[in-house]
């Protein structure tokens, strides 16, 4: 693969960054992919293995080893089309994933990986700035239905391919536009909104048909997720009409900080904050939207979503930004020797850190102090971890000024009220239950409806929501019609 010496004589190359003063003044995305010449010696550092372990660390298993020698061979056309037979959406994954292929890399065993992802981009980039991405319509209609809820990675590319067999496919997103997590839980500046509305564009003229601002189910009361619906269609009435259901939403339900203080003004939760900025960006006028302009801002949780804040804090022009982290600082090198090839446990610094931000480990949070009603400070301990219990350090204790804080600490499963309209069987958190068992995957305990993605798993990454959709894709297209030749 690639060069047979290629790892021995090429570096690795990074795509690079827009300076950070440059960036801070705008939402748009800020990473140069990488050129034709860098993108074929990134292909020829591809070894010739033997076992790419690259293809398993990759959750859509993508042919890792085939399209870097083919992008080193300047085969790019054929590159897209190994690239598109295991992902439908590369140009999401190339942005916004978090590589597990490269940890796997065989060459990161003892060197540095071979730059997977920032090929991927330069695939796909090439593919769309070349009109090779094209719709892709059935030959023939299979006069089926099927509905999917939710219209983030998981709905959309199960919709794609459940279309592109001949079934007629309708997607029923909540809010006013397409996209679900695609579109209004990532800012704008690690993905422009735009990549998803050629997708949309292609998958409509492939059959797809979208319905914006539908709720499946009902919200229930006093939820703080972000519902624009302006209709209402009950599960009743989709398993009426329609030969099969996919529920493909997302694991919206927020974890709490339940300490003293929590009802003050100025608390929100990370998906409160993120998808208006998002809204603002494609042209809506918000009421009251939350800004970090000019405040101390404080951030809880040091996962990517906590970073998301981070640097959108910094493009609103926050006076200081912290972000609490309760686990302690990771080692800046792994040890590859324990790890390798799977995820490692390491220090990870964004680009939203090197933008300006402290990061605080091993701090918890104790309790929100207001004046008036609303927040001005929080009370954090600093935690120690003993035989995998926290344990707090006496004296550590200290109050750190805040005119924001910002919940980012994951999800805890999805928003129970549209498993409850179907009366799905929840697992012990509160996913829908649905095996991936070959046969019979991705089913419910209720007949024709099927699970997928972050409804199904919990939280993950969007490359997972992607292999979901494609697999229960499969499972739909089997169960409709006996037999599927969509890939596993």
């Amino acid at each position: 693969m690639g060069k047979v010496t290629g790892f021995m004589e090429y570096e690795r190359v990074e795509e690079s960054y827009e300076p950070a003063p440059v960036r801070l003044k705008h939402y748009k995305e800020f990473v140069h992919g990488l050129k034709e010449d860098e993108a074929r010696v990134q292909g020829a550092r591809c070894m010739d293995c033997g076992i790419p372990f690259c293809n398993n660390g990759c959750p859509v298993n993508n042919v890792i080893p085939d399209f870097n020698d083919l992008v080193y061979r300047g085969e790019w056309q054929r590159a897209i089309e190994v690239l598109h037979s295991t992902n439908n959406f590369p140009e999401f994954t190339g942005r916004i994933c978090p590589a597990p292929c490269e940890a796997a890399c065989t060459l990161n065993f003892n060197d540095v990986a071979v730059g997977i992802k920032s090929i991927e981009r330069a695939i796909i980039d090439r593919a769309w700035s070349e009109g090779w991405v094209q719709p892709q319509p059935p030959k023939a209609r299979t006069g089926k239905k099927v509905a999917i809820v939710g219209s983030g990675p998981a709905g959309l590319a199960a919709a794609q391919q459940l279309a592109r067999v001949g079934h007629d496919v309708t997607v029923f997103e909540k809010n006013d536009r397409v996209g679900g997590l695609l579109r209004y839980g990532i800012p704008d500046f690690k993905m422009e909104k735009s990549l998803i509305d050629r997708r949309i564009e292609q998958m409509k003229a492939e059959g797809v048909t979208f319905r914006t601002g539908v709720l499946v189910g009902r919200m229930p009361e006093g939820s703080r997720v972000t519902n624009l619906a302006k209709e209402t269609v009950s599960a009743e009435q989709l398993q009426a009409e329609f030969d099969a259901v996919l529920l493909a939403g997302g694991a919206e339900q927020p974890r709490d900080l339940p300490v003293p203080g929590r009802e003050l003004d100025g608390i929100h939760f990370a998906m409160e904050f993120l998808p208006q900025q998002n809204r603002v960006n494609a042209g809506d006028k918000l009421k009251d939207q939350i800004m970090a302009t000019g405040k101390h801002v404080i951030v809880i949780g040091g996962g990517d979503t906590g970073s998301d804040c981070v640097g959108t804090s910094n493009r609103h022009g926050a006076k200081s930004v912290v972000q609490f982290e309760l686990m302690p600082m990771p080692p800046e090198q792994e040890n590859k020797l324990l790890t390798w090839p799977y995820w490692p446990y390491k220090l990870r610094t964004s680009s939203s850190h090197e933008e300006g931000c402290q990061r605080e480990f091993a701090i918890a949070t104790k309790e929100f102090i207001g004046e008036n009603g609303r927040v001005t400070g929080v009370k954090t301990v600093r935690v120690e971890w003993k035989d995998g219990r926290m344990v707090e350090v006496p004296g550590s204790e200290q109050v750190l000024k805040a005119d924001l804080v910002l919940l980012a600490m994951g999800f805890v499963s999805p928003v129970a009220s549209v498993l409850d309209a179907f009366g799905v069987e929840k697992d012990a958190r509160g996913n829908a239950r649905a095996s991936t068992d070959f046969m019979g995957g991705y089913q419910t305990s209720v007949d024709k409806v099927f699970a997928a993605g972050d409804m199904r798993r919990g939280q993950s990454l969007v490359v997972w929501a992607i292999r979901e959709g494609r697999q229960a894709a499969r499972a739909v297209d089997e169960y409709l019609t006996g037999r599927s030749d969509l890939p596993r």
